[in-house]
């Protein structure tokens, strides 16, 4: 848990699974959020915020506020394929214009991973984007009951395709599953966006995407582009210790695999190094079907601010 402007040891000792997209356990988690602009717990910061509108694909555009002296930053953590300001203020200010946009436009606040994975991979081209939230930002600009201390922004488009890679991410792409100690990732890094790697993993068939082994290592993970091997060194350092699942060949193996997908907060508490291998042993899951637009309400925002 962060106490004082530092991290400090979680006084459970709990173990993390290995599925798991958070650094904390539950109940540290809980703490944290104790005073918490992303839980409404911190009303009294008195830095200004941003309010944003985020683009993730056709139809999947959403309201958010990030504190305005983190610049873009969180629109690049979350994904966003693009983006434009629509104002900058007080928090109070930020969140009436949040909260304005719900109920005026049902603009959400937030969308599932598996929608947006879903809509990375058939984007239309980016004067289409621009105009889709160019269109957006003016209905949000005319709306009555716009907070007076909020500074409005005017319309500036920013698009993430070469900064993510977007070129280089294919539809349908597979998704690696949980780490646990004793298993490798090998392949090509394509591109990165917001937390996700994708890679074209080696020594499998592009038709064979199924479980392939359990994860025990997951390696170096280079820069968006460059081509590494990739491999994680469970064990007692990692988030789990115990043996690892063996690193089977595995059907496929020597041949160019699929392109898969990770979160890369699931690296967290893992100690990485070099893979040995020459094939992938973690499982390799199907994509996820996601409705288009299904935003994830109910759930919890990580790292806003």
């Amino acid at each position: 848990m962060r106490r004082a402007g530092r991290w400090l040891v979680c006084p459970y000792a709990a173990v993390l699974d290995g599925e798991s997209a958070k650094d904390q356990c539950a109940r540290c988690a809980q703490l944290d959020r104790s005073r918490s602009v992303a839980a409404d717990t911190m009303a009294d910061d008195p830095r200004p915020y941003a309010v944003y509108l985020a683009y993730f694909g056709p139809g999947l555009l959403k309201v958010g506020i990030t504190a305005a002296e983190r610049g873009p930053a969180r629109l690049v953590e979350q994904g966003a394929v693009a983006y434009a300001w629509l104002g900058r203020g007080p928090l109070m200010a930020a969140r009436r214009a949040e909260a304005l946009l719900g109920s005026a436009l049902a603009i959400p606040d937030r969308f599932t991973k598996a929608a947006k994975r879903a809509a990375r991979g058939a984007l239309p081209e980016v004067p289409e984007r621009c105009a889709e939230l160019a269109q957006l930002h003016a209905r949000a600009r005319g709306l009555g009951g716009w907070p007076e201390t909020l500074e409005p922004a005017e319309f500036a488009f920013t698009d993430h395709t070469e900064l993510f890679g977007l070129d280089r991410v294919p539809a349908g792409a597979a998704v690696l599953g949980g780490l646990t100690a004793g298993a490798e990732i090998v392949g090509e890094v394509l591109a990165g966006v917001g937390s996700d790697v994708y890679l074209r993993l080696a020594g499998g068939d592009e038709g064979a995407v199924g479980s392939v082994g359990a994860v025990s290592s997951v390696g170096v993970v280079g820069s968006v582009g460059a081509v590494d091997s990739v491999a994680v060194v469970g064990g007692a350092e990692g988030r789990r210790s115990g043996a690892g699942q063996g690193a089977g060949q595995g059907p496929g193996a020597g041949g160019p695999g699929p392109v898969a997908v990770m979160d890369a907060r699931l690296l967290s508490g893992w100690v990485l190094g070099a893979a040995t291998g020459r094939v992938t042993t973690v499982p390799v899951l199907p994509a996820r079907t996601a409705v288009p637009g299904a935003s994830e309400r109910g759930g919890e925002q990580e790292g806003l601010f």
